[in-house]
């Protein structure tokens, strides 16, 4: 038993930035699926009434409150642009170290971009 190769670790590798979009991928969606908790629960008290609504939309302004769910806008964002990348991996586009490298770039900068418009129009004076 003691012949048989063990798999490779990951700290067996050479860090590349590949690696780190996606362990953030897989981060994010777990952050998602947590943050769905919030979600659901916001929905809920809209099913049950305008006292319940009032008091969780009183709690979700809080300033805590607020910067989770700014955290959860730029997850939700990076998660959907590093999955279209991915998806473009499964149809066997961009493998080439070059391109692997200019679509990680494309998806970072398209989260800043898309985060920041979002949570301007989200945050500006008045939306919230």
């Amino acid at each position: 038993m003691s012949e048989r190769p063990l798999s490779p670790h990951v700290f067996h590798y050479k860090w590349a930035y590949t690696m780190t979009l996606s362990i953030l991928h897989r981060v994010s969606g777990l952050a998602l699926a947590l943050g769905l908790i919030g979600l659901t629960a916001w929905l809920v008290s809209i099913s049950l009434g305008g006292a319940q609504y009032a008091a969780l939309q009183s709690v979700y302004l809080s300033w805590p409150l607020q910067i989770l769910i700014a955290i959860a806008i730029v997850t939700l964002v990076y998660h959907f642009c590093n999955g279209v990348r991915h998806l473009a991996w499964d149809v066997g586009w961009g493998y080439e170290r070059h391109q692997a490298r200019r679509s990680a770039a494309i998806v970072v900068a398209a989260t800043v971009i898309i985060s920041v418009a979002c949570l301007y129009f989200m945050f500006r004076h008045g939306a919230a």
